[in-house]
């Protein structure tokens, strides 16, 4: 085993939240309007996946 512990940086993921946590009757956050399931997923998606949902999220 090492004597030295490895120190991997790690990419912040960026998030639309914007602390008003409130799912609304259309069923999208009226803080950022992420639906409930989008929000549950954010950090297990891929880069492209969470673009995919900012680039949509201007429209809601």
């Amino acid at each position: 085993m090492p004597d030295f512990i490895s120190i991997v940086p790690v990419q912040a993921i960026v998030s639309p939240c914007v602390n008003v946590c409130t799912i609304g009757k259309d069923r999208l956050c009226e803080g950022c309007r992420r639906s409930a399931k989008e929000i549950a997923r954010w950090t297990s998606m891929t880069p492209a996946e969470r673009d995919a949902v900012m680039a949509e999220l201007p429209g809601r």
